[in-house]
Parts: structure tokens; C-alpha cells; sequence
């Protein structure tokens, strides 16, 4: 019989704890406004070709 594999789980308390470390190292914190992605638009289509083989 084998075991499950154990879930990871990301709790609140592990999250605050990486984002004090993060700000402690220096990281810094860029707010983004509501609707927005905060990439910059490229210029021209993405056009993907596929070919059949």
C-alpha cells in the first residue's frame, strides 16, 4: 500500500511571515489599480503559427 502524497498549503501565517522577510530584505511593494495589469502593451500582434507534421 503507498501513501497519499501530502498536500502543500500555503496558510495566511506563511504568507505574511515570506512577505516580512521579503520587506525586511529590501523587497519592495508596487500597487497595481484595480482593472489593470501593470504590463506595459506591446507593439504589434502575437500571431502563433502552427504547422501540421
Amino acid at each position: 500500500m503507498s501513501k497519499k502524497p501530502v498536500k502543500a498549503t500555503l496558510t495566511t501565517a506563511m504568507i505574511e511571515e515570506q512577505t516580512a522577510a521579503f520587506l525586511k530584505a529590501g523587497g519592495t511593494v508596487e500597487y497595481v489599480g484595480k482593472g489593470k495589469s501593470g504590463q506595459f502593451a506591446s507593439s504589434g500582434s502575437k500571431q502563433v503559427n502552427v504547422k501540421a507534421g
